[in-house]
């Protein structure tokens, strides 16, 4: 799931304007949001939810989805752009 969000995101800002390093640190950026979307809602779970608990086996999979989804962008959104450097 959020391989496929992070690869959504990619996605939505293309259609903006940037220059190609500009929007290698957006992809970066919103890898790193939805990985703290995911710690987050792992408090969440241990404080606020009755009988759920916090798993750093759902965090290392959360940060795996997120880096496949934003190498997958790079790899398919960065190299066909043409963008000033």
């Amino acid at each position: 799931m959020f391989a496929i969000m992070v690869f959504l995101w990619c996605w939505a800002m293309l259609r903006m304007q940037f220059e190609k390093k500009k929007l290698e640190r957006i992809f970066l950026l919103i890898a790193i949001a939805w990985l703290a979307y995911g710690i987050g809602m792992e408090f969440v779970q241990k404080y606020c939810i009755a009988n759920r608990s916090f798993d750093l086996g759902d965090i290392i999979a959360d940060g795996v989805g997120c880096v496949t989804g934003l190498f997958y962008s790079k790899m398919r959104y960065l190299p066909k752009r043409n963008l000033k450097e």
